[in-house]
């Protein structure tokens, strides 16, 4: 694991685009990052149709979406807006 790479435990299920968004501090600088729904499903193979459902499967497979952001920050793998998006 990148250590110059934190992840705090700070999630949230945003309604409107079917995301849990999540920050990553990376030498100092926040970097928002989501991942959709239907990633979050095929990763934890459960099915999100509430809120509590989606947070829960992001804690079960935390560390497989960590390393996967780590990757994408380390790709530089920035969307238009400067977030990292795992869809």
């Amino acid at each position: 694991m990148n250590q110059s790479i934190l992840f705090p435990d700070i999630q949230t299920w945003d309604e409107e685009t079917q995301q849990v968004t999540f920050p990553v501090q990376q030498a100092g600088a926040l970097i928002e990052c989501a991942i959709t729904k239907v990633r979050l499903e095929q990763l934890s193979q459960q099915t999100c149709d509430s809120e509590l459902s989606a947070l829960e499967a992001f804690a079960q497979v935390r560390f497989d979406i960590e390393e996967l952001i780590e990757e994408e920050i380390e790709e530089e793998n920035f969307n238009s807006d400067g977030h990292i998006v795992l869809s």
